[in-house]
């Protein structure tokens, strides 16, 4: 079933006035919903597999409602709100970050490049727009480990990682990432050495931080399609690791 007609269906009951209930199922495996628990610990599921039987989120029902009214009333375009969805996609995402970061593995003149002048090395690429002239590099090695928020707003380099995760906007992560990193990592998974040093990176509107992980081990025989499917977006933020 297409995405359109998914939601379409579902926000015909929002439209009428109906009451739509989640299970709290769907809010565990929704992974651009993730929220800290009560006790304000983040927890990232990238990677989860909500199941399509249930409804959407709550957000995506209003939204949705929001277009059909609009949409009703002559006032946008469906194609031109298809197009836009198609765009962000398809055409932008990690998946573009995530080439970047395999490039860069396997080209050290093109990672040379990315560490100097990151936009210029983009653009030589294609990777232009959506912010990727405010890219600046950082990398991760064995003794520095990098980590990007915004503590103001949600700045992000959209041109090389698409929408931005929930958390990644929540209150909860830009203030206790720059209070206490290690805590925060540890609860996406990663537990640094104590004498790894960790640098915080805020972005806005003017740079956004993308992250160089390291290249895993025992991945030297690995063309630059095979190393990209390694790469996450969380990794290109510095929450997570790419792993064989």
């Amino acid at each position: 079933m297409e995405r359109r007609e998914f939601l379409g269906g579902a926000a015909a009951g929002v439209v009428a006035g109906a009451t739509t209930v989640i299970g709290k199922s769907q809010a565990q495996t929704n992974s651009d919903t993730s929220k800290p628990n009560a006790d304000g610990h983040l927890h990232s599921h990238e990677g989860a597999s909500p199941s399509h039987s249930l409804l959407p989120s709550d957000p995506a029902l209003r939204v949705k409602a929001i277009e059909t009214l609009l949409v009703e009333k002559g006032l946008v375009d469906p194609a031109a709100v298809d197009a836009i969805i198609d765009q962000f996609e398809h055409n932008l995402g990690p998946k573009i970050g995530a080439a970047v970061v395999a490039k860069a593995w396997a080209d050290p003149a093109f990672k040379k490049a990315l560490m100097e002048n990151a936009p210029k090395a983009l653009a030589s690429i294609g990777v232009v727009g959506s912010g990727a002239e405010q890219v600046i590099a950082v990398e991760n090695t064995d003794k520095v480990h990098n980590v990007v928020v915004c503590t103001l707003c949600s700045c992000y380099p959209w041109g090389v990682l698409g929408l931005p995760p929930a958390w990644y906007k929540s209150e909860a992560y830009r203030s206790r990432v720059v209070r206490e990193p290690r805590k925060v990592l540890a609860e996406f998974g990663i537990n640094l050495p104590d004498q790894a040093e960790v640098r915080v990176w805020d972005s806005n509107s003017e740079m956004r931080y993308l992250v160089l992980p390291q290249r895993p081990k025992g991945t030297e025989a690995m063309n630059e399609a095979q190393l990209a499917a390694l790469v996450s977006r969380d990794s290109m933020i510095g929450t997570g690791i790419p792993t064989v």
